[in-house]
């Protein structure tokens, strides 16, 4: 049987995080017990398959719809050249706690486990407390040996940006890159298909089973970008409705903000699918076969071949697009 292709929606991989909380629950997802700190959107990655959750192909994971509909469906970009799959993972966090103090290795780093990518990323925050603040990079002049000084000494914090955030800034965050979601945080991620971080540090707190959480100190310092990777972070309220405002570019993925006030019509293109995520408000989204309800914290994979869309309502909502490797 051929399936006309539809936006598609996924049933959510949740992870306990020792960092999460139950903020994820405004955005109508169904929580586990337990602190949960990553809702997992759209994903093709091993440790977190996520699978359709509406229309013809509800119950098929994104591995299998990747086999069965191929670049006709994800466009010449939308297979890894490393591994084959879908090249993105989308998540949504709650950082009820300060994270780890981290950094993610590139594509060509030789210790990466088997069949990983790198990881560049970027966050949206969408929702932030009162004096809510993230680490961002390291400062300047902190080369490597003055960083390990301040591992060794106990001071790492003392070399770190520290800057405040509110709900609509955007943070790039290339591999190499040191950061560290704080408490209070939530947030959207988009990110490399990867699974792999290195900590350098985690206050001295004990994990899930009650044991220090390992560290991977030899792995962060030889990853890290000393004299910076590209990072960049931006406000966004200049986004015009309507219209994308362009906050994040990387060979990985672009990411625009719209901001969604009448009946706006798009269209898919056949290099990459569109990932949408709704980040605020409520509104439709219409295509020449169907209608589907677009609320905040939904996400959807619109396939190349879709074509003409359109969407209606009043929201706020982020375009994620696979740049094309022609």
């Amino acid at each position: 049987m051929t399936i006309k292709p539809y936006p598609l929606q996924f049933k959510a991989v949740m992870k306990e995080r020792i960092w999460g909380g139950k903020a994820l629950e405004r955005f109508g997802l169904e929580l586990p017990d337990g602190a949960i700190g990553e809702g997992w959107m759209i994903s093709d990655h091993p440790n977190g398959i996520t699978t359709v959750a509406n229309g013809p192909l509800a119950g098929q994971g994104l591995d299998q719809i990747r086999e069965a509909y191929g670049k006709e469906w994800f466009g010449r970009s939308g297979f890894s050249e490393k591994n084959s799959r879908f090249p993105l993972l989308i998540k949504l966090l709650d950082c009820n706690d300060d994270l780890s103090i981290q950094v993610h290795p590139n594509d060509h780093y030789e210790q990466l486990p088997a069949g990983e990518l790198g990881k560049t990323e970027m966050w949206y925050v969408l929702d932030a407390k009162p004096g809510a603040r993230i680490i961002y990079g390291l400062k300047e002049s902190i080369d490597r040996a003055a960083l390990e000084q301040a591992i060794a000494n106990g001071s790492i914090t003392d070399v770190m940006n520290i800057v405040p955030v509110e709900a609509g800034d955007a943070f790039y965050i290339p591999a190499g890159t040191v950061h560290a979601l704080c408490s209070g945080v939530v947030v959207a991620e988009i990110q490399q298909n990867s699974d792999t971080t290195y900590r350098l540090y985690d206050y001295n707190r004990p994990g899930l089973d009650g044991q220090l959480r390992e560290l991977h100190i030899e792995d962060s310092l030889n990853v890290i970008a000393y004299n910076g990777a590209g990072a960049a972070r931006m406000k966004t309220a200049a986004a015009q409705p309507n219209n994308w405002l362009t906050i994040a570019a990387s060979p990985y993925f672009s990411v625009d903000k719209g901001v969604v006030e009448a009946a706006w019509t798009l269209s898919t293109h056949a290099s990459s699918c569109v990932i949408l995520i709704v980040a605020e408000g409520s509104g439709l989204l219409r295509w020449p076969d169907g209608v589907i309800a677009a609320n905040a914290g939904d996400c959807f994979l619109l396939p190349a071949t879709l074509g003409q869309y359109e969407l209606d309502g009043h929201m706020t909502v982020l375009r994620s697009i696979i740049p094309d490797v022609k």
